[in-house]
């Protein structure tokens, strides 16, 4: 067996610089705001537009039935994920065709054309081209839920990638809590307001479709998918704020090789390809822990579980922007303190306090009809559960999908873990209502039991990626995946041998 020389690279650590920080944040308001946004904005209003739906069909066919009303809007709200599961598969293609930033400005056609089909639903008189809306919108937020944490971690420094590879996440609660202060009855969520609030989510694409052109293209699709180095050392000189950016293209140059030796992987690739098998399973487990936790029961049905918790009906809009302040502030926190706590331990605090919540909601529910006290402790549990879910299950697992793959394999893995995402999130939108009515309190006992499965297999298979490079991070996993990363002094060659047989000689380089 060959000797294992350790290789260390003094780099100097990389600035929050201003293109950086701009590119950030119209990225992540362009697109993840979008999806906060169509998440909670059907939230307050769908007493209204039941009422509309309901107006317009009697009007064409008759008389309509409750159980039609109710399918009809179920339709309505999983129309949104599951346009979010076929964006998810346009992700791996768009973002090596057009590049990251290129899928972006594209993806801004999948929200400015639905926007102006919801906006003007109520003067054409049809419920149809909301649900159809809702889709294409869908199909944006499944893109940009997963190219802008992409695009962001390519063109971070590692010490900050940890950081900005939250705020997308943090666009995303700020999306819902601005969804929730439109949808108060005395703003936009009434029967004047709600088709402007339904529009208005094309207005963050419109901006960004102005402004993102003025910024860089990721250096490392440049680089190792275009090969094209002025552009890439251009952008790189750009975001760092100096000159001297030869070492970092350096590194690009020696992935870069590997890329042309191994060719650009596709989903069957990835899927076999043993080096990566560990990393694969853990992005599906993290995003089905997500999803499947039951944060999305909150957000689609906030209301419903707050008239039960016993809030009055004219308190549960405010509790409910209440909840969405607190999402948004704990989430402004887990960007300052995800870089000095590291990854893992917010993920395993996060799932806790999670897990935690939804066991005391079951019991606060069960007894609230006993003590007149008990439906504020139901609200605490609520509000503590979303405090657990914005510090590590929201935010990390975008930023640990970024670190765990290189370039070849980062387009089909967040098309894997975009597409486990939203079918997990339309499987909650469409059953939480079947479990809420069946087993009443005792659902949320299923969410715990998700929270507590994916806790236990974080602690004992996620390592902790803070600060470390894709190699370093593809060491942590060789055990595990039965390979060793042996690396060649002669020509800074990685080679990936099977544990078990020659069989499984890989040769590839990485960062």
């Amino acid at each position: 067996m060959e000797k294992e020389i350790k290789v260390e690279i003094v780099e100097r650590k990389g600035k929050l610089t201003l293109v950086l920080a701009l590119a950030s944040l119209i990225s992540a308001f362009g697109s993840s705001f979008q999806y906060g946004y169509n998440v909670a904005v059907i939230n307050s209003p769908a007493p209204e537009m039941q009422m509309f739906y309901t107006q317009i069909y009697e009007d064409r066919y008759g008389p309509m039935t409750d159980s039609f009303l109710t399918l009809l809007w179920s339709i309505t709200v999983s129309m949104y994920p599951l346009g979010g599961f076929f964006g998810s598969l346009m992700v791996a293609p768009l973002v090596n065709k057009l590049g990251r930033k290129g899928t972006l400005l594209f993806n801004n056609v999948f929200s400015i054309v639905p926007a102006v089909m919801m906006g003007v639903s109520e003067v054409v008189r049809s419920f149809e081209i909301i649900i159809v809306a809702r889709f294409l919108v869908g199909i944006c937020a499944g893109l940009s839920s997963n190219v802008v944490p992409m695009y962001l971690g390519e063109l971070s420094p590692k010490n900050f990638r940890g950081a900005i590879g939250i705020v997308p996440q943090l666009f995303i609660t700020i999306g819902i809590l601005t969804a929730q202060v439109f949808g108060i009855r005395s703003i936009l969520g009434n029967k004047e307001g709600w088709t402007i609030m339904l529009g208005l989510t094309g207005i963050p694409a419109v901006i960004q479709l102005l402004l993102l052109p003025f910024f860089p293209e990721s250096p490392r699709y440049m680089l190792i998918q275009k090969g094209d180095e002025k552009t890439a050392r251009k952008a790189l000189q750009r975001l760092r704020g100096w000159e001297d950016v030869d070492e970092e293209l350096c590194e690009m140059h020696v992935e870069g090789q590997s890329e042309r030796a191994e060719g650009r992987l596709s989903v069957l690739n990835l899927l076999t390809f043993r080096s990566l098998r560990w990393q694969l399973l853990s992005i599906v487990i993290m995003n089905m822990g997500q999803q499947l936790s039951g944060v999305n029961a909150i957000y689609y049905y906030a209301d419903s579980i707050y008239s039960s918790a016993g809030v009055k009906e004219d308190h549960v809009q405010y509790v409910t922007v209440g909840t969405g302040a607190v999402n948004v502030f704990m989430t402004v926190a887990a960007v300052f303190i995800v870089e000095k706590s590291g990854r893992k331990p917010l993920l395993l605090i996060g799932f806790g306090i999670c897990c935690v919540a939804c066991v005391l909601l079951t019991v606060a529910l069960h007894f609230q009809s006993k003590l007149d006290w008990m439906p504020y402790v139901s609200i605490v549990c609520v509000i503590i559960y979303v405090i657990g879910h914005a510090i590590g299950p929201s935010p990390i697992p975008y930023v640990i999908t970024t670190e765990m793959f290189r370039q070849s394999s980062r387009p089909p893995a967040f098309m894997v873990a975009g597409s486990v995402h939203w079918l997990s999130n339309f499987t909650v939108g469409l059953v939480f209502p079947f479990l809420e009515r069946g087993l009443g309190e005792y659902s949320f006992i299923i969410f715990g039991c998700i929270c507590l499965a994916t806790l236990i297999y974080i602690w004992l298979v996620i390592p902790e990626t803070k600060n470390k490079t894709f190699l370093e991070i593809t060491k942590l996993f060789a055990k595990r995946n039965k390979v060793e990363t042996v690396v060649e002094a002669g020509d800074s060659e990685i080679k990936e041998i099977g544990a078990e047989s020659d069989e499984h000689k890989i040769n590839s380089t990485f960062l």
